[in-house]
């Protein structure tokens, strides 16, 4: 069970929960720590990653890189096979599991990329007084395949994925004007208003994650998502990678203020 307060827990702390067993979203998790996406994928395909993450670098700006087979970056002192609190694995661009422990699965080849999360720049939202409806109602934050297309890269190709907050549209700027100062953690949003223009159907019906309620007056704000990758994997049919299970991120030993600009 989660501790009561998970706000003020260390990655260390964060990262033995989960090692044991604990498996939940991390929203709201290790204030003040940054929060990362995980994609591991074989060596041979690791160059196509990079080049399709330089190439889309507003859903997939890359915070560290390991060698192959490692199980731990300069960014993350524990363990990349064990302290998440969930991991979706990936054959021929199916998901074919989702497990709490890869550590069986883990190859030599492995290649880890860690990408930033857009939950790294909530606790500014929230001190700037900007609500963040997922955490106040304990839930996933919902995420949307949108019909815009990114870059390919070598054999990755596929449309870019948005997570999404409503915001009171008088907190709007502000909102904007918060996350734009967090460019390696998606930075500001990609589109505001109408979810039609972006291809998103129906938002009580995300890909990945939980429905947020809507109230009178707010305005859905979309930020791009760091699962962006993971939906190259799927529509290129990569033939084995690993990656987060969405919403369930690498909690990093480093700071968020290290990657805000002025």
């Amino acid at each position: 069970m989660a501790p009561k307060d998970v706000a003020s827990l260390d990655p260390a702390r964060a990262r033995e929960l989960f090692r044991d067993g604990l498996r939940t979203p991390t929203a709201g998790w290790c204030r003040g720590w940054t929060q990362a996406n995980l994609l591991a994928v074989p060596r041979a395909l690791a160059y196509d990653l990079l080049l399709f993450s330089q190439r889309n670098p507003k859903s997939c700006p890359v915070l560290d890189v390991g060698d192959p087979g490692e199980t731990r970056t300069r960014i993350f002192d524990g363990d990349l096979r064990t302290d998440l609190p969930g991991y979706r694995v990936y054959e021929n661009g199916e998901p074919v599991g989702e497990t709490s422990d890869v550590r069986e699965l883990w190859r030599e080849d492995l290649v880890p990329f860690l990408i930033g999360c857009s939950f790294t720049f909530e606790d500014a939202l929230l001190q700037a007084g900007v609500p963040v409806r997922h955490i106040e109602t304990g839930r996933n934050v919902p995420m949307y395949v949108t019909s815009l297309a990114c870059r390919p890269a070598g054999v990755l190709a596929g449309p870019l994925v948005v997570s999404m907050r409503p915001i009171p549209a008088a907190l709007v700027p502000a909102a904007i004007r918060v996350t734009s100062r967090y460019p390696a953690l998606h930075g500001a949003p990609v589109h505001v208003g109408d979810p039609k223009e972006i291809g998103i159907g129906d938002l009580a019906q995300p890909d990945f994650g939980d429905p947020v309620e809507i109230n009178p007056g707010e305005i859905p704000l979309f930020w791009a998502c760091g699962v962006t990758p993971q939906a190259a994997v799927m529509a290129s049919g990569v033939p084995f990678a690993i990656g987060h299970l969405p919403g369930h991120m690498a909690i990093t030993d480093v700071r968020d203020h290290i990657f805000q600009v002025p």
